[in-house]
């Protein structure tokens, strides 16, 4: 089988600065795969040279193609979303007037896939953080991807929204084969809910299955020596993560 994902050599440059440096991966199939590291590791520049937002050198191809060919089954959820919480926009108006494709999904059947169909008829600027989060994921959904990009999706969401937007995710992939990459620094919500791991600290730490791959050694490279991590069955208590401030090698994403 033709690998999802590939990526080889991979190293992105600002202004002298190396960000990331030589990294190599692959992903084999379908599967919600985290990409964890420090802040200043290089997740979100990792996302962004993947989707060709940033300039890099190596190679990356998705379903065996370079990204142009293949963008339309790419789906992509921003860290951060700037709008104007004043405008008077509600919900299902923001989805419509924003993709006008006549081959997308119908409004209403990607926010029931992410629980948010009753609140069609809501302004965009009264939407929890969770709320909005789980709009943008809809929007993403619309063209039917078969790979979605998010970055912190779950950043600035209670606990609990977080593992419901997480148990959302899962769902995705498993229901409909959607490959899911996400940048995430929850490591207990990545430890219960994703199935690959990528460990990044400007370089390529680690990359397996998650829980084999996040191991006590692995957490102490990326976070320092002083961090810890308990895991639990996420049906009882959940695990536990710790961690001092780490040096950092980079100093983006």
């Amino acid at each position: 089988m033709a690998p999802v994902l590939e990526v080889k050599d991979l190293s992105v440059r600002f202004a002298g600065i190396t960000a990331l440096e030589h990294v190599s991966f692959a992903i084999e199939k379908e599967a919600i795969i985290a990409v964890i590291g420090p802040n200043g590791s290089g997740k979100t520049t990792l996302l962004k040279a993947i989707l060709g937002l940033v300039p890099y050198e190596g190679e990356v191809r998705l379903f065996s193609r370079p990204l142009r060919q293949v963008l339309p089954q790419v789906g992509y959820v921003p860290q951060r979303f700037a709008f104007d919480p004043t405008f008077p926009l509600t919900v299902e108006e923001f989805i419509s007037l924003t993709c006008r494709s006549p081959e997308r999904l119908p409004v209403h059947g990607v926010l029931a896939e992410v629980g948010m169909n009753e609140f069609k008829g809501k302004l965009i600027g009264e939407l929890s953080g969770g709320q909005l989060q789980r709009v943008l994921l809809a929007h993403a959904l619309l063209h039917r991807p078969r790979i979605l990009f998010l970055d912190e999706a779950t950043s600035g969401i209670d606990i609990e929204g977080q593992g419901d937007f997480y148990s959302t995710i899962q769902r995705l992939n498993r229901e409909h084969g959607v490959t899911v990459m996400m940048v995430s620094h929850e490591i207990s919500m990545v430890y219960n809910y994703s199935d690959r791991i990528i460990c990044l600290n400007r370089d390529l730490v680690s990359h397996g299955e998650t829980r084999s791959t996040l191991t006590a050694e692995v957490l102490r490279k990326l976070y320092g020596e002083n961090s810890s991590f308990q895991p639990h069955d996420h049906a009882a208590a959940p695990p536990r993560f710790d961690a001092a401030p780490a040096g950092n090698k980079g100093h983006h994403g």
